[in-house]
């Protein structure tokens, strides 16, 4: 009964301190707010005795929270009296103390402090923009509007100081939607009379900068934001002054001269130092006291240890003993270390065998689907040709079944290098900003041949709660819904076809999107659909008229994976085929498309273009593809001629093979830059783009392009080159 009375009686004395603690964190809470109000009405010393009261019992408390909000208030008192070597020794504690805490709203302020030391005393102004930076960073991570904004124009002010105006402006016109909804009056009043400064300094353009500096003051007056107007009255003086307009200078300076008086006639505080130095001491003090707190642990753990010695002692016996019977089995370990040595070295070899042959087995499928390329290159283009200049054969069963087949080849190609991608774990997903609108309604343009084909209606549905824009891996999205795409139209006679994208869900920052592919084909068989997925699986279906690798959903398989996803398959025989998965996207950095060059407009222009090309058949097929856009085309069919005829000529843009014999394609861009020559050159080629980009931009060529490729790509490839030029 005593024991269990003796329990009940410490759980009460625990929840009488931990009731205390509570309440004494709220005394030290309220003492800092006060201190706050202090400094907001001008009772400067009030502020600086209320904040270090309370950073001693917050010392005592060990609560970082409390730590640092102290030091931050006692450190923007000394700020105000521009004692700025002391504001950031105390700024400096108390971002120290706020870095051990999951408050982000707490980091972003006291960045912000630090940055206004360094920039407006003129310390190290572009030190005070590294701590804006990082209060953005963190205002950013609260995901805090308004303090994003008041970010954006700290370092917006900061780099128009140093003269940058060009990379303040880009913040400064971030903040102006957010300001013209919601803004604050000082965040409005400072947004103006920083775009007087930028028209001031950076466009000259005086009527608009005075315009915004009376816009400012307006805002000020109204506002009774003194010290922000005072500001902007300084910098309307000096915008007077450097345009001479001297009378009207002096006038708007009596004004401010008045204003700036009585603002900072308040009597400094008592003597900051020595208020410093006790606030030094008491900490110091703390640090003692924790000192011998853990000294007083340290003795009882040295009593304890004493038991501990005498338990290790007969351990220690009983390892001796062990040691003993270890001994004699050593023998025996070392016989068996030996065996799998041997083994191991075995096993190592094979491994290097292994990875041998998987080096080989890439080269051997790299150099194949080159070798494939180049023939195809030909044959397509010749193919074009013939139908481009023998309109009456657009429909010949012959000429269109061998377009077929060299594209139908041409995918078989691409299939397997991108499984074999895969497997080497050579494929990674990559993030840009893209419009899912866009990417949707370019997927159903490509395959609408397809549609028609069979009679099928082929329809792109999106959710309008999905924004403009995501971010992404654009290219591997693409990839799986044309994939799927393709199947259900091949196997879906005069019926209808549909892609949805729907949100499911915003969480985390990502946009949980479902994606189905629906049709009203054949339909699958319930015995094939768990094999469907894997590689060179080709299900009979009960349409026999095509043929595919049986690695198309093998590879979206693959994709999905890579996203985190997962693919279900929902079919029945003579009703349809439904597939669907989830992917998770990112917000977008920018919401808008960003703007680009206007290719279209050098597309009127006609272009001397050098071929460098060492085969006949694709020098011709090239050619033509250039000639019938409207443009000259000269041919080089080595390395030296190209390099001998851009000496003699001016082209526009050289297209350059790569693999030429003697001087390949990167030696001779190499040699041509060498000698003073900077034409664009894209590179045609019939290896992966993967494989010799990082090589070809070290040789100096601006572009990769894999040959066969849509002559419009070519095209605006050569447009935006020349947009860069």
């Amino acid at each position: 009964m005593k024991k269990i009375f003796l329990i009940i009686s410490l759980l009460f004395v625990q929840a009488i301190m931990a009731q205390s603690e509570a309440k004494e964190k709220e005394a030290v809470e309220k003492i800092i707010n006060n201190a706050a109000h202090a400094f907001r009405t001008g009772e400067y010393e009030k502020s600086l005795d209320l904040s270090s009261k309370a950073l001693v019992r917050a010392f005592k408390l060990d609560d970082d929270f409390l730590i640092a909000h102290s030091y931050n208030a006692i450190a923007a008192v000394y700020y105000e009296f521009s004692e700025s070597k002391r504001a950031i020794e105390f700024y400096t504690k108390a971002l120290h103390y706020a870095e051990s805490l999951d408050n982000n709203p707490l980091k972003d302020f006291i960045n912000s402090n630090l940055g206004n030391v360094y920039y407006y005393s003129k310390i190290d102004v572009g030190k005070g923009i590294e701590f804006y930076k990082k209060s953005l960073y963190y205002a950013v991570k609260s995901n805090d509007s308004s303090q994003i904004a008041y970010a954006k124009l700290n370092i917006t002010s900061a780099y128009f100081y140093l003269g940058q105006f060009k990379k303040g402006i880009v913040y400064l016109y971030e903040t102006k939607n957010f300001i013209e909804r919601k803004g604050q009056p000082e965040s409005k009043l400072s947004y103006n009379g920083l775009l007087g400064l930028y028209n001031t300094h950076e466009t000259k353009n005086t009527k608009a900068a005075e315009l915004y500096y009376r816009k400012a003051i307006a805002i000020g007056e109204s506002n009774n934001l003194n010290t922000f107007t005072a500001s902007v009255y300084d910098n309307y003086v000096d915008h007077l002054v450097k345009y001479k307009r001297f009378r009207e200078a002096d006038s708007v300076r009596r004004i401010y001269k008045k204003l700036h008086s009585k603002l900072y006639s308040e009597a400094m505080p008592g003597d900051l130092d020595d208020t410093a130095i006790q606030i030094e001491l008491d900490e110091y003090k703390n640090q003692l006291e924790k000192i011998e707190s853990t000294n007083e642990r340290q003795q009882k753990k040295i009593r304890d240890s004493r038991t501990i010695s005498i338990l290790f002692g007969i351990l220690l016996l009983f390892l001796l003993i062990m040691v003993y019977m270890l001994y004699k089995t050593n023998v025996f370990r070392k016989k068996l270390n030996a065996e799998l040595t041997k083994a191991n070295e075995e096993l190592q070899a094979a491994k290097e065998v292994a990875e041998q042959n998987s080096q080989l087995k890439t080269q051997f499928i790299s150099t194949v689907s080159h070798e494939l390329r180049t023939p195809l290159y030909g044959v397509i283009g010749i193919t074009d040709m013939i139908i481009d200049e023998h309109k009456e054969l657009v429909n010949n069963e012959q000429l269109n079944s061998l377009k077929f087949s060299a594209n139908y080849l041409l995918d078989l190609v691409n299939d397997i290098l991108q499984m074999n991608k895969m497997e080497d774990k050579r494929t990674v997903l990559e993030k840009t900003d893209f419009s899912l609108h866009d990417e949707l309604l370019t997927i159903r343009n490509s395959l609408q041949f397809l549609a028609d084909n069979n009679g099928n209606a082929f329809n792109t549905i999106i959710d309008p709660e999905i924004p403009k824009r995501v971010n992404g891996d654009e290219l591997r999205l693409s990839q799986i819904l044309v994939n799927l795409a393709s199947n259900a139209l091949k196997f879906t006679r005069n019926g209808e076809v549909t892609i949805t994208a729907k949100l499911n869900k915003f969480m985390n920052n990502k946009y949980f999107i479902d994606f189905t592919v629906q049709d009203n084909g054949i339909g699958i068989a319930e015995a094939d659909q768990e094999k469907i997925f894997d590689k060179f699986v080709q299900i009979e279906r009960k349409e026999g008229d095509y043929q595919g690798t049986g690695l198309g959903l093998a590879i979206v398989k693959r994709l999905i994976d890579l996203f985190d996803s997962s693919i279900s398959i929902d079919s029945a025989e003579n009703t349809g085929t439904t597939f669907a998965f989830t992917i998770a996207f990112e917000k977008a950095q920018y919401d808008n498309d960003i703007s680009t060059p206007d290719v279209m407009e050098m597309v009127g222009k006609e272009l001397d273009i050098l071929v460098v090309e060492d085969n006949k058949i694709n020098q011709m097929v090239t050619k033509k593809i250039i000639e019938r856009h409207g443009h000259r085309c000269r041919l080089a069919a080595s390395g030296n001629e190209a390099i001998e005829a851009a000496q003699k000529e001016s082209f526009d843009i050289i297209l350059m093979d790569i693999n030429m014999p003697g001087m390949n394609g990167y030696d001779t861009t190499k040699s041509m830059r060498e000698l003073g020559i900077y034409t664009p050159v894209i590179a045609l080629t019939a290896y992966d783009k993967k494989e010799v980009t990082e090589q070809a931009a070290n040789a100096g060529i601006n572009d990769v392009i894999v040959k066969p490729f849509e002559p419009s790509l070519l095209f605006e490839m050569m447009y935006r080159q020349l947009q860069v030029k």
